[in-house]
């Protein structure tokens, strides 16, 4: 089928106009219909269990395949959490497009956690909560299950932050590997969030206290505002010339389920993600608290791999670098990836790049050397 710049050049035929009014009139009628009814797609396909839960909060375990089974015993558990901005499933799309697929591919113990959609009654969560209180009950679930005392933690976007933060706190609760992925650690500047979250017209206290819990649009919102002409005008325009390319619709339903399936954000966590982390930088300066802990980056000592997006407008690449400096650990190693924010994990870039690097890179450093044994307490705290 030609496309309509080629046919408006042969405009003298006036079958070429029909033609032309009747591929646009099916284009509008598919684009319309996808906007009303959204992508049907399926997302997070990589058989699981949910292991254990709290709250709104899920432990998936995945099932092994058959190289898992055979080396069982032998390597440490895995476990990914992922922000509180998006769903965890990102880090199992669909199949094909899934960093979780690919690593119980590899025949590792792959757990997630999935911090799920908080409610009106969450809007007191804070990151002491949600480290102190869920991370650490899951790890432990996940020690229980694995029968390992020792694990791995992979944490993607904000959720390698957090996963940062408890490595500082628990340096001995058997954290060997520690894996940020377009993780902020520095944040003393971005070309844009900084201005934004430091002007004094932004009133995040009094934001938070209306709303309690912030809505998923808003973050949304604000995301898409580091670029507004592609995600607000180009980005539906590629959608409207391709509503009818098959190909293109099975590429684009699952990341746009996921873009627009946001979960909302804990109002006292946003609080203290805006105020100690944007706007003054806590975390570098050995300032943040939480649950009554201070976040000291000089105490993590787990193995340490920072992979940055060398194309990443949200979370700046030398943001994640800054990890190397500021991190205790003896091994540590930083890599980029040249590609975006969210390319670095579902993208062909990320096929060839990100995910034999995590998996090489785990390969060296997970034979289990330490097995839970019966003496050992791990019944949570």
């Amino acid at each position: 089928m030609k496309k309509v710049d080629e046919w408006f050049t042969e405009y003298g035929d006036p079958n070429l106009f029909m033609e032309i009014t009747k591929e646009l009139g099916e284009r509008n009628q598919e684009y319309s219909r996808l906007q009303m009814e959204g992508p049907k797609t399926r997302v997070g396909q990589t058989p699981s269990d949910v292991v254990w839960s709290m709250n709104k909060t899920k432990l998936y375990h995945y099932h092994p395949t058959q190289a898992q089974v055979k080396g069982r015993g032998e390597t440490i558990p895995l476990l990914l959490t992922y922000a509180l901005i998006n769903r965890a499933y990102i880090l199992d799309l669909v199949p094909g497009k899934s960093l979780v697929e690919y690593l119980v591919g590899r025949g590792f113990d792959v757990y997630l956690l999935d911090w799920g959609n908080p409610g009106q009654e969450d809007k007191d969560l804070s990151f002491g909560d949600l480290v102190h209180k869920y991370l650490t009950k899951a790890i432990k679930r996940m020690q229980r299950i694995s029968k390992s005392k020792e694990f791995s933690l992979l944490g993607y976007c904000m959720g390698g932050t957090i996963a940062s933060m408890y490595a500082a706190i628990y340096p001995n609760d058997g954290l060997r590997n520690l894996i940020i992925m377009a993780s902020p650690i520095d944040f003393s500047f971005h070309p844009f969030f900084s201005n934004w979250l430091r002007n004094k017209n932004f009133d995040v206290d009094r934001l938070v206290d209306v709303l309690g819990v912030i809505p998923a649009p808003t973050i949304d919102w604000g995301n898409k505002m580091l670029k507004p002409a592609l995600n607000f005008n180009s980005s539906e325009f590629t959608l409207w010339n391709n509503a009818s390319n098959d190909k293109f619709i099975k590429n684009w339903a699952p990341v746009n389920k996921w873009v627009n399936d946001g979960p909302a954000f804990p109002g006292e966590a946003f609080r203290q993600w805006i105020k100690d982390f944007y706007q003054d930088n806590k975390l570098v300066k050995d300032e943040v608290v939480i649950g009554g802990h201070r976040v000291e980056l000089k105490h993590i000592t787990a193995n340490l791999l920072a992979i940055g997006a060398a194309q990443d407008h949200i979370v700046l690449a030398e943001q994640v670098r800054a990890a190397l400096d500021y991190f205790g650990s003896q091994d540590k190693e930083y890599y980029e990836v040249d590609c975006g924010h969210v390319a670095i994990t579902i993208s062909g870039t990320a096929k060839k790049n990100t995910w034999p690097k995590i998996a090489d890179w785990l390969d060296e450093r997970s034979v289990n050397l330490f097995p839970v044994s019966n003496e050992v307490n791990l019944s949570g705290r």
